[in-house]
């Protein structure tokens, strides 16, 4: 009894949990055993304490926190189990490997375990606290009455006199009856206690065969678990390799040029899937506003389509691309422009870069000639109305008709022999000039040589000042421009820039290198001109079968213009006017000591050559960095185009002018080389100045423009050529839309008759040159 005392009064100090723990430990086996109560009724202190502590433990306030607490623990198993089952699945999905589906089973037990809690504590505690609470504060009143009489008695007991034996044995027997209610109600307290503690010891079991499944579950599952981390072990192994691998390879990327490897860069006419070329692309719209819009454009069935989205159906720009030209577009106000001509419309498209849109180009240029590669030769001659492409030739050819055409072919056409034959029949031809692929059918016109398709697009991506890119299959040709090819070759050029190769140890790539290597040697070749052999130690060049001759100067052959020249080239032009016969002999001075071109400076190898029709020797000054706007101040400051014009040849002058002579720069005496052809009647030359734009209105010296000049030489083709171009001009200025110059429309039938005269003249002019 003293030790029970004892704990009661510590449990003063205690929180509620501990004094009920405590209660359980000791009075509640003191009960179920059947002890006597009655230690517990010793002092009216003690069952007071007791009193307050049952009081405390089933407060309202704690009993509503539990239930809130539990009703919370409930819900939230609930959510983490349907979250768990959700997770399962979705590794089940992405795996499929869960066939057992052990976890499964463990998320079905962990919902078994909250269901038994919803039905063990939840319930119980709230009927517990709604129902028999209220008894409990009954029984509660009730006991603190009796607990009052019975305090009551015990004080009358006490007080009872000795010698009153009645009044004592009333005391003894009303301190009995409050002894006895007293253990009543204790012990209902005890029991509605238990009826607490009991569902939570459920519960705890509940939670035992939770965990217990739960490990024979994985238990099972542990072999495969184990497989699965071997598994896990060797992934990081073969992922630190090929970390390592793809190190090595960002390695390689920071030291090498990728620009041309991006993938939206590349095309392949040969595509399993058809699709040459595909990627994002800008279009101008053709509505009034002339909108923009970025669309998904690929080349495919020989045609240009377009997609607003992946999963839109296909919108045809151009229904044949064999019956289209492309070109670039560098007088519109925003970059990387490229046009897709048809016969019917044309569609204005623009790239994200410069190199993007050379890929274009090329990309419908390739497709063009794949969908031609079954077609003989001549159908191109006879059928095609070629358009030049103005991206790879700085003279405008646009829309000439047909017969210009023709009588190209007629002129360079022998022995059934078709463009593509004549060309690649001369001397190396037969091969590409950069990497020796078979059947090049692609030209650089400024250089003179052929080259395969993949070879002209590295020439295009250096710019028209190293290399001016044409397709001999689709694009036009002039007749002065297939006689430059047929001077020069890949023989000639490739003496001169691959001279030095064998003393350098280069090797030339072939057909099966990779780009790479053929970019790097082409700009070695061209750009960087590497492999030149020097000028001290070159040999006469040679063309065909044609053999090295001594370089010296020789008189030139009669000219049969309608007008010739005076009576020697050294006199002054202006005194050609005096000449009664107008049948004169041009001659030059032979001299006595022939210098030999070896020993002359580039500059001066070109100012000699080009006046004496020698295209091998003129290329080789280019390539050795003579500057075709060089003069000579010795000679009134004319320049190489002017010796040219005055050596009577048509064709060097054309070399010099794709190679980037100015053809309006004019000598000492204001002569520029439009002046030149006039004064000594050369008819050819004067209509292939005026194709290439130069000025009619400049005069020299004298005051003489090349008109008055043609007048007073009485010659009737130049003259009239002068005045239709002339003419030509001042339509152009005014024909343009709301007075607008310069917007005279090139394909108006005035142009077109006005170009058919042009190159009819130079056609008939040709072979004399």
């Amino acid at each position: 009894m003293r030790l029970l005392y004892q704990s009661v009064v510590v449990t003063r100090e205690l929180s509620w949990k501990a004094k009920f723990l405590i209660y359980r430990l000791i009075c509640v086996p003191t009960l179920a055993y059947g002890h006597e109560l009655w230690v517990v009724t010793e002092r009216s202190q003690v069952q007071a304490a007791k009193m307050s502590f049952l009081c405390r433990v089933v407060g309202l306030s704690v009993r509503d926190r539990l239930v809130k607490l539990c009703s919370g623990m409930i819900e939230a198993g609930r959510t983490y189990v349907s979250a768990n089952r959700l997770f399962v699945n979705g590794i089940k999905d992405l795996s499929h490997q869960c066939k057992k589906e052990e976890m499964i089973s463990v998320s079905r037990s962990i919902s078994i375990l909250f269901d038994q809690a919803q039905r063990s504590i939840k319930q119980q505690l709230h009927t517990f606290i709604k129902e028999d609470v209220r008894k409990f504060k009954d029984t509660k009143k009730q006991f603190d009455r009796v607990r009052e009489d019975m305090e009551l008695a015990q004080v009358k007991n006490a007080q009872a006199p000795r010698n009153k034996v009645h009044e004592a044995e009333e005391a003894a027997q009303a301190l009995i009856l409050s002894r006895k209610a007293f253990r009543h109600l204790a012990l209902d307290y005890v029991l509605q206690v238990r009826q607490v503690v009991v569902p939570m010891l459920s519960f705890m079991r509940a939670q035992y065969t939770l965990f217990q499944q739960g490990f024979h579950i994985l238990d099972e599952i542990d072999p495969y678990m184990k497989k699965l981390a071997e598994q896990l072990d060797q992934l990081v192994i073969d992922s630190a390799m090929e970390k390592r691998e793809m190190e090595h390879k960002h390695a390689l990327i920071q030291q090498r040029d990728f620009s041309y490897d991006d993938p939206k860069l590349e095309f392949n006419v040969d595509a399993p899937n058809g699709v040459v070329m595909e990627g994002y692309l800008f279009k101008r719209a053709s509505n009034a506003f002339k909108t923009w819009n970025r669309r998904w454009f690929s080349i495919q069935n020989s045609q240009l389509v377009y997609q607003k989205k992946l999963k839109d159906s296909l919108t045809v720009v151009v229904e044949d691309l064999r019956l289209c030209s492309v070109k670039l577009c560098e007088d519109n106000e925003r970059r990387f422009c490229f046009e897709v001509v048809s016969p019917t419309k044309s569609c204005m498209l623009q790239a994200e870069s410069e190199k993007l849109r050379q890929a274009w180009i090329q990309a419908v240029q390739a497709s063009i000639a794949s969908a031609y590669k079954d077609i003989s030769d001549n159908y191109y001659i006879e059928r095609l109305d070629r358009t030049a492409s103005p991206s790879t030739s700085s003279i405008d050819s646009a829309s000439e008709p047909r017969e210009r055409g023709e009588r190209a072919d007629k002129v360079f056409r022998g022995g059934g022999e078709s463009l593509l034959q004549r060309v690649q029949s001369l001397p190396g031809n037969e091969l590409c000039s950069d990497c020796s692929q078979a059947a090049p059918c692609w030209a650089s016109i400024n250089l003179g040589v052929l080259l395969c398709i993949e070879c002209s697009g590295i020439h295009r991506s250096l710019g028209v000042h190293f290399s001016k890119v044409r397709s001999l299959t689709l694009d036009s040709w002039e007749p002065e421009l297939l006689k430059l090819m047929c001077e020069l070759g890949n023989t000639v050029i490739n003496n001169i820039y691959e001279g030095a190769c064998e003393e350098l140890g280069a090797k030339k790539p072939g057909p099966s290198s990779s780009r790479q290597e053929k970019e790097a040697w082409i700009k070695s070749k061209y750009v960087e001109k590497r492999f030149l052999k020097k000028m001290s130690g070159a040999e006469a060049m040679v063309e065909g079968e044609r053999k090295s001759r001594p370089w010296t100067v020789k008189k030139c052959q009669r000219h049969s213009s309608s007008v010739r020249a005076p009576n020697k080239t050294r006199r002054k032009y202006h005194q050609s006017e005096e000449s009664s016969s107008g049948e004169v002999e041009i001659e030059q001075e032979v001299s006595s000591d022939p210098e030999d071109p070896r020993e002359l400076h580039p500059g001066a190898l070109l100012y000699r050559s080009s006046r004496l029709h020698n295209l091998p020797l003129m290329a080789e000054a280019l390539a050795h960095g003579a500057d075709v706007h060089s003069t000579n101040e010795e000679e009134e400051g004319k320049t190489p185009l002017i010796q040219a014009v005055i050596g009577g040849s048509l064709i060097a002058c054309e070399f010099l002018l794709q190679n980037g002579a100015d053809v309006n720069q004019r000598d000492m005496r204001g002569r520029g080389p439009l002046h030149h052809a006039t004064y000594l009647g050369h008819t050819g030359q004067v209509c292939l100045f005026l194709k290439r734009g130069a000025s009619q209105t400049e005069v020299d010296e004298q005051g003489h423009d090349p008109l008055s000049i043609a007048v007073q030489a009485a010659n009737a083709d130049i003259v009239t050529l002068l005045r239709l171009a002339r003419m030509n001009e001042e339509m152009r200025e005014a024909e343009g839309p709301l007075g607008q110059p310069g917007q005279y429309p090139s394909s108006s039938p005035t142009e077109q008759q006005y170009r058919k005269c042009i190159q009819e003249f130079i056609c008939l002019n040709i072979d004399e040159s």
